[in-house]
């Protein structure tokens, strides 16, 4: 059972939804079907968006397996609370047009946290 894991993959999919409707917001604004169309706001939203997309589910992934695998379940909190609070703060930063550049940091910085303490959570669980 993945109780933890669920209830932050829960949230992530919450955040998810939502930076996915600005996305679709902007683009209606716009007019802008595919790409950004040269729009500073939309290009930004798209890679937040994007962002979200590409670092998520692996973390999600490893979060999960450690779990399973009978980590701490305050380890599994620590790794979804820097997953989230990392995703938040990159959104945070790269959404503004005068980029806010010490959220962007902060928030990569939780995200690579997270994968890479989930990474060696697996591989001490594994091994250890």
């Amino acid at each position: 059972m993945v109780a933890i894991t669920s209830v932050y993959a829960a949230l992530f999919a919450v955040l998810f939804l939502i930076l996915s409707a600005r996305v679709a917001r902007t683009r209606a604004k716009t007019l802008t079907a595919l790409g950004d169309g040269g729009d500073p706001v939309l290009l930004r939203r798209i890679r937040v968006q994007g962002n979200c997309a590409e670092y998520g589910p692996l973390a999600l992934l490893l979060m999960g397996l450690a779990e399973i695998q009978g980590a701490p379940g305050l380890l599994v909190h620590a790794l979804g609370a820097m997953l989230l609070g990392g995703r938040l703060l990159h959104a945070y930063g790269v959404s503004q047009v005068d980029e806010l550049i010490r959220f962007r940091v902060c928030g990569m910085t939780l995200t690579f946290f997270s994968i890479g303490f989930g990474a060696l959570t697996l591989l001490w669980l594994a091994f250890g």
